[in-house]
């Protein structure tokens, strides 16, 4: 069975503890680390690799000038010695064994600050590799209190404001899918954005959008905008159509490379198709965005984004809102998803449907897609 990532902050006397992955089986065999290595990413970035025999469970301790990652289940083995590259943080390496625990222990030059959650990644084997705990990280400072040397969970989440970026789909030149009665997708969701903004300002997050008016962007000016803001999470509102008109209801997509189903293919080759409206044609993403796409990064926001999605889903349900039917959650190779902020594509309803083209322009209807939205990431796990 499948467990979400969660983290777990405690107080302790050594500093910021984060509890990472939960081991997916309950009786996981004995672990063995195989190698370490630490090498310089872009950005100024330093990146810590340990490679192990199984899946590890982790939990990360933030001390004055030490990071140290305690694997459960595994025995320290000093014959594995770690590989140092010049350039980077990390001044030693260095285990012990705590119980039947191993703390890792890298000597710092320079403190650091708490590692993002999409910094830190686990990669599955892969050729002669097996398993892999990623962690990139740079130079800076906890959040932990100057007396005790800890904080509590309460206490993070109420000193941390999360950022939204909400993408109201199509727009300009591009009306997206329109209705039977001439409704026109960019007008419904740039209401429907709008009003989440500020519902989301209300309740206390950073809230940027892609576009406030009615302004053509491109599908990869939507990502960059979510890359640069530093999201915790990216939101892109859209209506759907279909030849059916009596299909309705809801449907979340995440970013895949391979979609979900045929219905997800179709819906993805039409939103990626917005960008042919242009006559420059689709442009690559910027260099930055490129080398930030790796394998790495994106199992960890692929993680991310699918347990956003699921809980988006529930809210949805539980406010009464019509389902698609099918899967609520599907996966497809949407362009404006591919960056490395978690993300969603939001299908709120059918424009096809006469029914539901009429509630969409509703605003008693936008109200209530809104707080099933707000509602469902105020109950995510941005410390996931």
């Amino acid at each position: 069975m499948k467990i979400s990532r969660r983290h777990l902050l405690q107080i302790t006397g050594l500093g910021l503890v984060v509890a990472g992955m939960i081991p997916r089986t309950a009786f996981a065999a004995r672990n063995s680390i195989k190698s370490m290595r630490t090498g310089v990413q872009p950005g100024n970035k330093t990146r810590f690799v340990v490679e192990t025999s199984n899946r590890p469970s982790y939990t990360l301790v933030y001390g004055e000038n030490t990071l140290t990652v305690k694997l459960s289940n595994t025995p320290a083995d000093n014959s594995v010695s770690p590989k140092l590259a010049s350039g980077t943080l990390v001044r030693n390496i260095s285990q012990t064994q705590i119980g039947d625990s191993v703390n890792i222990i890298l000597d710092l030059k320079r403190p650091i600050a708490e590692i993002p959650k999409n910094q830190i990644m686990i990669l599955e084997p892969n050729g002669d590799n097996d398993y892999r705990l990623v962690l990139d990280f740079t130079a800076g400072t906890t959040k932990a209190n100057s007396e005790s040397g800890a904080i509590t969970a309460a206490a993070n989440k109420e000193e941390k404001k999360h950022t939204i970026v909400i993408d109201a789909g199509h727009g300009g030149k591009d009306p997206g899918c329109i209705g039977r009665g001439g409704t026109k997708e960019k007008t419904v969701v740039l209401s429907v954005a709008q009003k989440l903004r500020a519902a989301l300002k209300n309740a206390g997050f950073a809230v940027y959008m892609t576009r406030s008016d009615d302004t053509y962007l491109k599908l990869n000016e939507r990502a960059e905008i979510a890359e640069k803001r530093h999201a915790d999470l990216f939101l892109s509102i859209h209506a759907n159509a279909n030849p059916s008109r009596s299909m309705k209801g809801f449907s979340i997509y995440t970013l895949s490379e391979k979609a979900s189903d045929e219905e997800a293919q179709k819906l993805a080759d039409a939103e990626n198709a917005a960008d042919k409206i242009d006559v420059t044609g689709f442009e690559q993403f910027s260099k930055d965005i490129r080398i930030a796409l790796s394998s790495l990064q994106q199992h960890a926001v692929a993680e991310m984004s699918e347990e956003y999605a699921n809980g988006c889903a529930r809210a949805f349900n539980r406010a009464g809102i019509e389902q698609q039917p099918g899967p609520a959650v599907r996966h497809a190779p949407l362009a404006v998803l591919r960056s490395t902020v978690p993300g969603a594509l939001i299908e709120c309803g059918h424009l096809s449907n006469k029914a539901e083209e009429k509630l969409l322009k509703s605003s008693s209807h936008q109200d209530k897609l809104v707080a099933a939205i707000v509602k469902s990431i105020k109950n995510y796990d941005f410390e996931v």
